[in-house]
């Protein structure tokens, strides 16, 4: 058990002198995903936490997972006046920054944003959108378009495209499919 003995020797040296690490397991009370902060109560009927940070530094990016309230999770407390999570029982959503790559997940949705590409997926299907195009914006205009095509032949000009009815239900699939 060296290794352990180690670890917590090395977060020791970040704490205080005189200041002892212990966790504690607590409840999540309320969350604020702004400020990327819980409020918790300790399982041991101990006095509410409040302000417990779920990520070290919380305007750089990195991963944030924030708790579901009432869940419980392990709360690790630096010194007195400092304390974060560490480990949770269940996840409501999930946010991850690197750079100028965001990915966001919760149970409704999941979200992926890379500069001016984003891919979101819902009940309602997914949207794949550069800049101001969306997948489906295309998908559309490609279909008008096939439908108003006219072709001329030896005896003249085309009137009506013979299977409009196979690209009108082909645009209703895809209508489906995407947002």
């Amino acid at each position: 058990m060296a290794g352990e003995e180690n670890f917590a020797d090395a977060i020791k040296k970040l704490a205080k002198p005189n200041d002892e690490v212990y966790a504690k397991v607590c409840e999540v009370l309320e969350i604020d995903q702004d400020e990327k902060t819980v409020n918790v109560k300790p399982v041991d009927d101990t006095a509410e936490i409040y302000n417990v940070r779920l990520q070290a530094e919380s305007e750089t990016g990195g991963l944030v997972l924030f708790p579901k309230v009432g869940s419980m999770v392990l709360v690790v407390f630096i010194n007195k006046n400092n304390a974060a999570v560490v480990n949770t029982s269940e996840i409501e959503k999930l946010e991850l920054v690197i750079e100028k790559s965001e990915l966001q997940i919760d149970k409704d949705k999941f979200l992926f944003k890379r500069e001016q590409v984003q891919l979101e997926v819902d009940q309602e299907g997914f949207l794949l959108k550069k800049e101001n195009e969306t997948l489906k914006k295309l998908m559309a205009d490609l279909i008008t378009a096939i439908k108003a095509l006219k072709f001329t032949t030896n005896n003249g000009p085309t009137i009506n495209l013979i299977n409009i009815a196979d690209f009108i239900a082909l645009e209703d699939r895809f209508n489906q499919f995407l947002k």
